[in-house]
């Protein structure tokens, strides 16, 4: 985050996703903790704080950070994805505030199920409001022109694939952490390139010209 502030600051709102993923699983680390104890209503409130990422902070803050990185042309593709992610999200988060009974938070042997009652159960259905979320989500990742940000959501699908494949059974929760981390990539890239200061977090692309100027000199 520090490297994107300094360097190329369209990377800030991505750069800030592995500090955003850190929380989540602190609530899902308090929710563990409440479960322990026998605190029901700490269960209840972290669970509903971890909820909060999983259905209105990812919806709307990746297709944000990415529009942030597209050239303006591309910008109202990303702000569709952001609207229709915060109104998915609203849709399901908000009603559990009116309806307590509708998140159900189960401990299994190593994971944590998040279940229960969702709105959109009622008008399209599960499947189809998880597939949504999904493009909502990735899709601004993989149709992004940064190299960078294609690339974390190819590490995202993958999470995904293997999320289906094999944890069905806690799908929320080993989904939410598999994208915590893969979001180290975000923390890791910077450094790899051995710049830092100004030059962190951003490419310099030379014009051909100046590239093919360049090259005459040097012969």
């Amino acid at each position: 985050m520090a490297r994107a502030w300094r360097g190329d600051r369209r990377f800030l709102a991505l750069a800030t996703l592995p500090l955003l993923f850190s929380i989540q699983q602190l609530l899902e680390g308090l929710v563990w903790r409440s479960g322990a104890i026998g605190d029901v209503a700490g269960i209840a409130r972290y669970s509903l704080g971890y909820m909060f990422f999983s259905w209105l902070a990812w919806p709307v803050w990746v297709p944000f950070a990415t529009y942030f990185l597209e050239p303006a042309r591309r910008r109202p593709l990303y702000l569709v994805f952001a609207i229709a992610g915060g109104v998915l999200g609203g849709l399901q988060y908000v009603p559990y505030f009116i309806h307590e009974s509708w998140l159900v938070t189960r401990f299994l042997t190593h994971a944590i199920s998040y279940q229960g009652v969702q709105l959109l159960d009622l008008v399209i259905g599960r499947e189809a409001t998880y597939a949504i979320y999904l493009i909502v989500v990735i899709g601004p990742l993989l149709l992004s022109t940064e190299r960078d940000a294609k690339l974390f959501g190819v590490l995202v699908s993958l999470v995904l694939v293997t999320t289906y494949a094999f944890f069905q059974f806690a799908y929320v929760s080993v989904f939410c952490f598999g994208g915590a981390l893969m979001s180290l990539y975000l923390v890791w890239r910077p450094f790899s390139s051995g710049r830092t200061g100004h030059d962190a977090g951003r490419t310099l692309r030379l014009p051909a010209r100046a590239v093919a100027s360049t090259e005459g000199r040097s012969g």
